[in-house]
């Protein structure tokens, strides 16, 4: 498995790989903007509110809850972004590993499960930052949560070229704890900023790769 990670992360910067990583990079940028300068607005809706010390109290949290949001909406728009550009990148790594071609997944189901992707990468990111501000475990909820959530979804995705959609789901549950541990390596790869752009390139690369070896098995 660490070695499907490495062969991945090192095929993302190979020249066939370049077009995709401009227009996930250039998607990813362009929400991630456009969610920033939403947070900004609704941060500078409240500053007038009171006093003028109030207003610059508020001014220093609501600039540090910014930084926090988009730290939170990183997860969940790469993970959107992927269902964009998940069959270009398989199709890359498939004629990589000498793999038969897969079947491309329809483009509104591949949207819809890139939405639900997202949302629940939100809700994981919520439910990380609860635990942190609560219980002081953030750091291992951060991995465990979204190594059950990246592991299970990328895994999917990576099947339902090969499989419907009820098989993939039998036998990501049949090989749970090797799915949960490249979820984990994953969740690794998205705890770097910057990096974690890449993260839908990356998370493709490596699970097109874990699944074939778990189908072989």
């Amino acid at each position: 498995m660490i070695g499907d990670a490495f062969d991945a992360f090192a095929q993302i910067f190979t020249p066939p790989f370049r077009g995709v990583m401009a227009k996930s990079l250039a998607l990813t940028a362009a929400l991630l903007v456009l969610l920033g300068v939403a947070l900004d607005r609704l941060a500078l809706s409240f500053l007038h509110v009171g006093p003028a010390w109030l207003g610059a109290v508020l001014s220093v949290l609501l600039a540090l809850g910014v930084i926090v949001g988009m730290v939170l909406l990183a997860a969940p728009v790469t993970s959107l972004v992927a269902g964009f550009f998940l069959d270009d990148i398989s199709e890359i790594v498939e004629r990589e590993i000498g793999a038969p071609p897969g079947r491309p997944i329809p483009l509104v189901p591949s949207i819809v499960m890139g939405i639900r992707f997202g949302a629940l990468s939100f809700l994981v990111s919520v439910v990380v930052l609860a635990l942190t501000l609560l219980t002081g475990i953030g750091l291992l909820s951060f991995f465990a949560l979204n190594g059950y959530l990246l592991g299970r979804e990328y895994f999917e995705l990576a099947a339902m070229r090969r499989m419907p959609r009820d098989a993939a789901r039998l036998l990501r549950e049949d090989h749970g704890l090797q799915v949960f541990l490249a979820g984990v390596v994953i969740a690794c790869f998205v705890a770097v900023p910057v990096l974690n752009l890449l993260t839908p390139l990356f998370a493709t690369a490596f699970m097109t790769r874990v699944f074939r070896r778990i189908a072989k098995e």
